[in-house]
Formats: structure tokens, C-alpha cells, sequence
């Protein structure tokens, strides 16, 4: 989407440099009788005037304003400046009589404080208050005031401008998630009013009826849970704001990839980690709301539900239906991994810490133990598993609502 924050910056330029061309030309006329080489100046004043009115469409926006107009325009410029002991007396220069292009110059400075900021803006104004000082023959009192009131207005419009570029692109990220957001809620609602509630009635008569209708149910089954994840997970892809610095203040969306989402430092949804799980025989239940926890801590979180599920496939078997349960609560977060299966034997746990194979102890307790959290292991022979994961809060929630 193209913004509009920076353009009347531009249309102000143009009406600028016109005004400023004809103020320089009547200063000349003014003075007409006391200048010592009058078709110097009418010359200079014929190219300075055609150039201006030539050159309106150039500064009429920055993808037409080029780096070779710049230079151009700002060769014009010095070179009215060190033409001026040329056509005008060194008395009347030295009693402050203006240069040929007169404030006309400040319009060139400003068009690179505009296409580029404030670097560009202090380099064109630098080389402005050096030709003035070459052509007062040496630094007085008024050739300091002039070029520094240039040279910091130009400066400072150039910040001006950059910040007004930010405030754009994060205005347009703004405007895109909101609408990716909006988009991904009424399909939602209309996804969770007609497919989702048919495909789960579908799973329940094939498992009723048994057959191939249990066949086509756990399909049905499946099919819900991948689509219910699209909804939940967003619609849009990742995308971040950028700014093609020929075309002014235009930004695109443009896509990353998701497989490694950067760590902000800000705290991180639990859900989306936990919603891989989910299937025809995985029900995950979890919150409406967000499940807030440092990203470190998300991490390692999702990595020991991770570890427990594939315990429950290993050992329960692919049969097996496995249930996880997220509770937030004001002072912990807990998940609570709970299967089917024959359960653990008594002892099977020691023995298998004995043989070298940490998958518990380091997988889940060890994880949960490096971001001070607690796993407890509960198990009945013949009556499944239930692995509790603990993470006590750390102020994450207070943080992100303020």
C-alpha cells in the first residue's frame, strides 16, 4: 500500500523552487545597476529558470527523484554561489549582498533531505556552506548564521522524514495483520459452523457403525484436526514490511519462512507448539486464550510434551489414544499427558535409567528441571500413564498485559 505522509513534503518542494526561482530573479533585477557583468547573470538566471520548470516532475515524489537529478541540481546551485564575485562587487559582497541562486539553493538541499534523510541533507548543505564561504573570500559572521540555519533545517526535515518512513511501515504491518486477522475470524466462524461440526459428526457415526464407516470416521477425524490447526494457526503467512527507497514510501509483504520463528524476547503463545499433537487419536484440550510463557521456556515445554508422546507411541503403541490437557493457571502453567496403554511395570523406570536409556530422566524431568519446572509420573499397570508437566510462572503474564 502506498502512504501519503511523505508526499505533500514533496508537492510543498515543488511550489518551493518555483517561488524561490522567481524571488532570486527580482533580487537580481533590484540590484541590476550595480552589478559589474550583467549577461553573466542573465545567462546563469536563463539555465536556472529553465532547469526549475523542467525539472517540477523530478521532485514531485521520490521514485522520480534520482541520485543524477541531485547532483545536478545541486551542481546548479554551487555553481550560482561561486558566480557571484563574477557579476557582483567584493564591497557589496562583503556587505552581505545575497548570491545568484539566492534561497533558491536551500530547495536542492532540501530534495536530498527528502529522497534520503539526514546524511544526505548534512553532505549537500556541507558542500553549500563551503561554496559560500569560498565566495565571501573568507568566514564572517553572517556566511556562519546562513549556513547553519541551512544546514540544520535540512537535517532536521531529513529525520523528520525518516521517522514519518517508519511510522509508515509499521502502520502498514498494523493495517495487514489486522486484516489477516479479521479474514482468518470469519473463516473461522464459518469453518467451526459447517465443515468442522460435519466431519466430527461423521467421525462419530463411522465409529458407531464400526466397519469400513470407522475407517472413513478416523479420516474424518483427521481431516478435522488438520483444518481445525489451519484456523487456529492463521491463514497468512509471516511476513515483514519493507520499504523500496526508490519508490518513496512503498511497502510490500513479504514472505519468511516459518520453520524457525525469530526470538523476539517477548513472551510466546504455548498453543501452536502443542497443536502438532493433535489427532484422530490425540485430543488436545488447551485454553481459548493465549498461554503466555518466556520463549526459552515455551520451548522446552513443547520439547518434553514432545518426549512424552513418543514414549506413548513407543510403548503404548500407534493404537493408543493419548489425551493433553493445558491448564493456565494464575501461578503455573500446567500439561498434563495421559494414555490408554498397559502402563509402566513397577521398577521398568530404574531398570531402564540402569541400561542407559535417559528418555524420561533427561527428556522430560531434566528439560523440566533447566527451566524450574517439576514432571511427575503417574502409572497403573493395566490403566494407562499420566505424565504432569509443572512450569511456575516467572511474571510472564503481568508483563505481556501491561
Amino acid at each position: 500500500m502506498r502512504m501519503s505522509v511523505e508526499q505533500p513534503l514533496w508537492s510543498a518542494l515543488t511550489g518551493y523552487r518555483v517561488l524561490t526561482m522567481l524571488y532570486a530573479i527580482g533580487v537580481f533585477l533590484s540590484m541590476y545597476g550595480t552589478v559589474v557583468r550583467p549577461w553573466v547573470a542573465i545567462a546563469y538566471y536563463v539555465v536556472l529558470a529553465g532547469w526549475t520548470l523542467a525539472t517540477l516532475g523530478k521532485v514531485s515524489g521520490a521514485a522520480r527523484c534520482t541520485k543524477r537529478f541531485l547532483v545536478a541540481d545541486l551542481t546548479i546551485a554551487l555553481t550560482g554561489i561561486l558566480l557571484t564575485p563574477v557579476v557582483v562587487p567584493y564591497e557589496r559582497i562583503v556587505d552581505g549582498a545575497p548570491t545568484l541562486p539566492s534561497i533558491w539553493t536551500a530547495g536542492a538541499v532540501l530534495a536530498f533531505a527528502l529522497k534520503g534523510g539526514w546524511r544526505w541533507a548534512a553532505v549537500a548543505s556541507a558542500l553549500v556552506g563551503a561554496a559560500n564561504i569560498v565566495q565571501r573570500g573568507g568566514v564572517s559572521r553572517d556566511t556562519v548564521h546562513n549556513v547553519m540555519l541551512v544546514w540544520v533545517a535540512s537535517i532536521a526535515i531529513g529525520y523528520v522524514v525518516e521517522v514519518a518512513r517508519a511510522s509508515e511501515l509499521t502502520l502498514a504491518r498494523a493495517l495487514e495483520i489486522e486484516a489477516a486477522t479479521r479474514e482468518r475470524e470469519r473463516l473461522a466462524r464459518d469453518i467451526h459452523d459447517g465443515v468442522l461440526q460435519v466431519l466430527a459428526m461423521v467421525q462419530r457415526r463411522g465409529n458407531a457403525l464400526g466397519g469400513e464407516a470407522a475407517e472413513l470416521g478416523r479420516m474424518a477425524g483427521e481431516q478435522e484436526v488438520a483444518l481445525r490447526t489451519l484456523v487456529t494457526g492463521g491463514l497468512a503467512p509471516p511476513s515483514r514490511a519493507s520499504e523500496d527507497a526508490s519508490r518513496g514510501a512503498l511497502v510490500r509483504a513479504v514472505e519468511v519462512p516459518d520453520d524457525d520463528p525469530p526470538d523476539n524476547g517477548g513472551p510466546h503463545d504455548l498453543r501452536p507448539l502443542l497443536t502438532p499433537h493433535a489427532g484422530s487419536r490425540v485430543t488436545l484440550s488447551e485454553p481459548g486464550a493465549p498461554v503466555l510463557l518466556a520463549p526459552g521456556t515455551a520451548r522446552e515445554l513443547a520439547a518434553a510434551v514432545s518426549a512424552a508422546m513418543d514414549n506413548v507411541r513407543r510403548h503404548a503403541g500407534e493404537d493408543a489414544r493419548a489425551w493433553i490437557l493445558v491448564e493456565d493457571e494464575p501461578d503455573a502453567v500446567i500439561v498434563t499427558v495421559r494414555d490408554d496403554g498397559p502402563g509402566i511395570p513397577e521398577g521398568r523406570l530404574e531398570r531402564a535409567e540402569g541400561e542407559g536409556r535417559m528418555g524420561v530422566a533427561l527428556s522430560i524431568r531434566g528439560r523440566l528441571r533447566d527451566i524450574g519446572g517439576t514432571a511427575e509420573l503417574f502409572s497403573v499397570p493395566g490403566q494407562g500413564t499420566e505424565v504432569e508437566l509443572r512450569v511456575p510462572r516467572d511474571g510472564t503474564r503481568k508483563t505481556a498485559t501491561r
